[in-house]
């Protein structure tokens, strides 16, 4: 018999115990959502992604985990001008809910149906991509010595604009345009390791004649002047995919702010950083990142030994465009001025 009673109080106390958990976690997952979330959002042109789950969420990046995937939608992840999200509960936790609007705008008294609609972007796209028109990384610096470069200009003249023709030595693409660049600023990790070296694109040009190894360019346009030995590169593929999602990285990163191009020295939101983090290190576009900034190191009053006080959450970064060792990220909160050297993480929760 007691035995019995036993076992029978053990499962009790095993049920009792999942079911403790299990409200913990359901408790949990409400916990992610605002105070004043709405219970339904109609998408209006000129909104982010990132926004939409600001309206709903504490932590933005955390909304995959809270989508309810409708099978009767093609691609989820796309959300459109006119569409409803809706806020739901699903089987005790919240979960979000699509209703796909019609693509057809009223125009009292007639209905006009639009032809084409565009999916919402992630994050304001049009930063990334300017930024991308005229900022790249070469993850090797020591590869640069085998990349074609300018030798001369027409006419000898020592810089070159648009219209202009110029020299260049090494292999050069026949078909197609390719970019022009500047060597910038070399990254290094904290330690001194180096990453990778940008690169500022000066201007684009086309192919017009070679002979040997020295190929004569036409520049077609031209962002600063064009100067002997800058170097010669196909252009890169500067599309960003509007269907990446804000989400936590798999694996659990380290980092640092190492750099902010254009040589600002403090940082906001909506401002592009370099971290010495890549895809080597796991990371992909819309990856979300914490932004630590250290704490102080003060005397200790009775002592008098040096205290490391503990790191403050700063702000929030989203990775837009990683390579191998280095990554530019855009700034999306931001609660202190950040700077280079601040740490970078997994977000905590």
């Amino acid at each position: 018999m007691a035995a019995k009673q036993r076992a029978y109080r053990g499962a009790f106390g095993a049920w009792l115990l999942s079911a403790v958990m299990l409200l913990s976690v359901e408790a949990a997952a409400w916990e992610r959502l605002r105070s004043d979330a709405p219970e339904r959002y109609q998408v209006v042109s000129g909104d982010t992604l990132w926004d939409i789950a600001g309206r709903f969420l504490h932590a933005p990046w955390q909304w995959p985990q809270l989508w309810q995937h409708n099978p009767h939608i093609t691609n989820p992840h796309l959300i459109y001008p006119g569409d409803v999200l809706v806020l739901n509960d699903c089987q005790g936790t919240p979960c979000f809910g699509l209703e796909r609007g019609q693509n057809v705008v009223k125009l009292s008294p007639q209905m006009r149906t639009l032809p084409h609609r565009e999916a919402i972007a992630p994050i304001p796209m049009d930063v990334a991509r300017a930024f991308l028109r005229e900022h790249r990384v070469v993850d090797n610096a020591e590869d640069l010595q085998e990349l074609a470069y300018v030798v001369a200009g027409d006419d000898r003249r020592l810089i070159s604009g648009a219209g202009d023709r110029l020299y260049v030595r090494g292999d050069v693409p026949r078909h197609g345009q390719v970019g022009i660049y500047r060597q910038s600023e070399s990254y290094h990790a904290m330690d001194g390791t180096p990453l990778g070296l940008e690169l500022i694109n000066v201007g684009v040009a086309r192919h017009v004649s070679s002979e040997g190894d020295i190929a004569q360019l036409e520049v077609v346009s031209s962002h600063q002047e064009v100067r002997i030995n800058d170097i010669v590169l196909p252009l890169e593929d500067r599309e960003l995919s509007s269907e990446f999602m804000p989400r936590a990285p798999l694996n659990a990163v380290e980092g640092h702010i190492i750099a902010i191009p254009g040589g600002v020295r403090f940082i906001g939101r909506f401002q592009i950083v370099t971290l010495d983090l890549g895809t080597l290190d796991g990371l992909q576009a819309g990856h979300v990142l914490q932004v630590n900034q250290q704490g102080e190191l003060i005397n200790d009053p009775r002592t008098q030994e040096l205290v490391q006080l503990p790191s403050t959450e700063a702000g929030i970064a989203m990775v837009f465009k990683p390579y191998d060792h280095v990554s530019y990220a855009l700034v999306m909160q931001a609660s202190r001025v950040l700077e280079v050297g601040d740490q970078v993480a997994s977000p905590a929760n």
